[in-house]
């Protein structure tokens, strides 16, 4: 396998007006490749936006693509800590990379950051000192999602996901807000791209609705399949499903469909509207999730770089704790297991000229924390 190191220093801002700390090495290992690199390169192009909006030359960021394979990870792992000498990590999309890679950099004292997966696993007994999740706990997105359906009046829904831990959390996480009847829980192959027998027993079911998490080219599979098949039940899904690029994809078959995400293009804030212009500007296409919490992560690794140094640990963590950045979400805060506490809201698919995209309806679960922080004993 060849290994391709990428380093980027950011540029623009004189030395002298930084504060007087040491270089940091950052190793971002994400996907760019085969399934799922399209999440991989949005936290990855939202990330270096802001290392390079924030000028400082003090920063170098060393990525790696994992190929959406464990081994590959640990392996990476192991490049980033012994060869490269990172001071941070981050970058991980997938939650059962994330299990093989995460407690494995904090054993070894190196601080990691997710922008995305937010394993149960690691939220509650497992977590960590040197473990922060910027982006949600992974049951969350599937509470709310949950909240929702009791709200519009779904009544028995059939539940589905693919089978690894981020997949058993989604159905978790709806079921336990989820006040109706369950019709049936489905869970599917990692990376599968036929659903014809699933969507046969979501027909058979008697349900009244549908909820499932597909994230990348697994969604993009199954709703142009679920469009064609004649079924009309209501979907209801977290934003992985619903994504910025996976809509373009998708067409015409996610226009209206219900979904639950912390962040949208059109979240009114400051910060928000400054990203997504830069962003766009940047890059050539709007922002999804996943590069609204790239660019999240990159700055408040930034805001605690600003007044402590990697190397006194102790320091840089109530850094990171304090959480004193921007955040395209608006307010930002950890909870005790060092996992978002943070509102959700219901967005719905719509057309905007060519573009499909998603606009807020509104808030479902405000400044909501996760399930598991109770059994975090930091």
């Amino acid at each position: 396998m060849k290994l391709t190191t990428i380093v980027t220093l950011a540029a623009g801002l004189a030395v002298s007006a930084l504060p007087a700390i040491a270089e940091t090495k950052i190793g971002m290992i994400t996907t760019l490749s085969g399934g799922g690199a399209g999440l991989g390169t949005d936290v990855r192009d939202g990330f270096m936006l802001a290392i390079e909006q924030s000028g400082r030359t003090d920063v170098e960021v060393v990525i790696e693509d994992d190929q959406r394979k464990p081994d590959i990870a640990v392996q990476l792992l192991d490049r980033m800590i012994q060869s490269e000498k990172v001071d941070i990590l981050t970058g991980i999309i997938w939650s059962n990379l994330a299990m093989a890679v995460v407690p494995g950099a904090t054993a070894r004292g190196v601080i990691y950051l997710s922008p995305n997966a937010g394993p149960s696993a690691l939220a509650g007994k497992g977590c960590h000192e040197n473990y922060f999740n910027v982006a949600w706990q992974n049951d969350n997105l599937h509470e709310a999602a949950g909240a929702y359906a009791n709200d519009a009046g779904h009544v028995k829904t059939i539940i589905m996901a693919p089978n690894y831990p981020a997949g058993q959390d989604a159905l978790n996480g709806f079921k336990r807000m989820y006040k109706g009847e369950v019709a049936g829980e489905i869970y599917t192959k990692l990376g599968q791209t036929d659903y014809a027998a699933e969507i046969a027993q979501i027909r058979a079911s008697g349900a009244d609705s549908v909820f499932f998490f597909l994230p990348g080219g697994m969604g993009i599979s199954f709703l142009k399949q679920y469009a064609g098949s004649g079924v009309d039940l209501p979907l209801v899904g977290p934003a992985f499903s619903f994504d910025q690029n996976i809509l373009q994809a998708v067409g015409d078959a996610a226009l209206g469909v219900k979904n639950t995400s912390q962040w949208n293009k059109d979240l009114d804030n400051d910060a928000n509207k400054a990203f997504v212009e830069s962003y766009q500007g940047k890059y050539g296409r709007l922002p999804s999730l996943q590069s609204s919490q790239g660019f999240d992560t990159a700055n408040l690794i930034l805001s605690a770089l600003d007044v402590a140094e990697v190397s006194d640990a102790d320091a840089f963590r109530e850094a990171l704790r304090a959480a004193k950045f921007a955040s395209t979400r608006g307010d930002f805060a950890f909870g005790p297991n060092h996992h978002p506490i943070q509102t959700i809201y219901v967005r719905e698919v719509i057309k905007e000229g060519d573009i499909y995209t998603n606009r807020l309806i509104g808030p479902v679960l405000e400044k909501y924390g996760d399930a598991y922080a109770k059994d975090c004993k930091m």
